[in-house]
């Protein structure tokens, strides 16, 4: 069994380590960037009834029309462009990885950075290229725009927001690495609920930029639903090995009604988490031995004293808080963590375990 494997399964997937998600039965769970509010009972009915009309038995609209017009309006995507619709964006960046791999072909990113840009370029079959933010997390436009000279990369791949750093990057250096890439720009947007700062405004003013979002901060991770919207020339390629039906009819309806029936509820809540994010990060500051970062997203990273990121993830599980442990998987992260902002309750209760 071993030799069969060992001779059929490409060498760089058998190096690989498969993706981790912590048990977190019992848990608060501050560890994945989900929204923590769940939705008033009057608006549960509501969909519950929604669902009753859905006939599973048939097929989904392989384009998600409704959904698809839903999302141009709410999240203001402009005149023009199209729209790309994912199972997640991790499906997304799959995609774009698929339609533009080849021999010799690139994707770059910075680091430390979401690590799927990295696992789906060895998917792919392509090289993958970070670059290392400084050490405030902020751009290496200098090194950046080295490595796009030396690599000519295929795509690159810039999260606004940032995760694991939580930093929007500066917006004329983000200009300044669109214009000086060959291929595509996207910018991921994964964030944008819990920051004012987007591109989506400024597609079309260049050639080869386009904006990734998904649903999952916003309140609806468990629909895995994500988007792609850009100028036709590129939407039209990357549709081409997108699978048929790849949105299911439950996510196409949940979506649509949590858009248009749900929308304002969805708002309140990501207000709600933007200013116990503020109170959060002041908490936090005055806690010796902690250092948080600046955060335009729905998690603050947290650098501990050192040698102590172990002994304060070990701790607050055993308090009954579930966070991220950085620590070790890039040099910039050492003694990190990331916290998710939760409720008010749940913040509370990380707090008391911190101090």
């Amino acid at each position: 069994m071993k030799e069969l494997v060992e001779r059929w399964v490409r060498p760089e997937i058998r190096a690989l380590a498969a993706y981790h998600v912590q048990e977190a039965s019992g848990l608060i769970k501050l560890d994945a960037m989900e929204n923590p509010h769940g939705w008033p009972e009057a608006l549960k009915r509501a969909w519950l009834e929604r669902l009753r009309q859905v006939e599973v038995n048939r097929y989904p609209d392989p384009e998600a029309c409704e959904l698809a017009q839903v999302l141009r309006r709410v999240m203001g995507v402009p005149e023009g462009m199209e729209l790309l619709l994912g199972n997640g964006s991790d499906e997304i960046i799959q995609l774009i990885a698929l339609a533009l791999g080849g021999p010799g072909r690139t994707i770059l990113s910075v680091e430390p950075g979401f690590v799927m840009y990295r696992m789906i370029a060895t998917f792919c079959g392509l090289q993958y290229v970070g670059v290392p933010l400084r050490e405030d997390f902020s751009l290496d436009l200098p090194a950046m725009k080295e490595a796009i000279e030396r690599h000519r990369p295929a795509v690159v791949f810039l999260a606004c927001p940032n995760n694991p750093t939580g930093n929007l990057f500066d917006g004329e250096e983000v200009v300044e690495i669109v214009e000086a890439a060959p291929g595509l720009v996207v910018i991921d947007e994964a964030y944008s609920p819990f920051t004012d700062a987007t591109f989506m405004h400024r597609l079309g003013h260049f050639p080869n930029l386009v904006v990734m979002r998904t649903l999952s901060k916003l309140g609806l991770a468990g629909l895995r639903l994500g988007y792609l919207a850009g100028p036709r020339a590129w939407l039209a390629e990357f549709h081409k090995v997108r699978l048929p039906y790849n949105i299911n009819v439950l996510t196409q309806v949940t979506a649509t009604f949590a858009l248009t029936d749900g929308w304002s509820v969805l708002q309140e809540q990501t207000a709600a988490i933007r200013v116990e994010r503020a109170r959060l990060f002041a908490a936090l500051e005055a806690i010796p031995g902690l250092e948080p970062f600046p955060s335009e997203a729905n998690f603050i990273l947290v650098r501990t004293a050192p040698g102590r990121a172990e002994e304060t993830f070990e701790q607050l599980k055993a308090g009954g808080v579930l966070v991220k442990k950085l620590h070790g998987s890039h040099p910039l992260l050492d003694a990190c963590l990331r916290l998710t902002v939760g409720t008010p309750e749940e913040n509370d209760r990380l707090l008391q375990l911190l101090a």
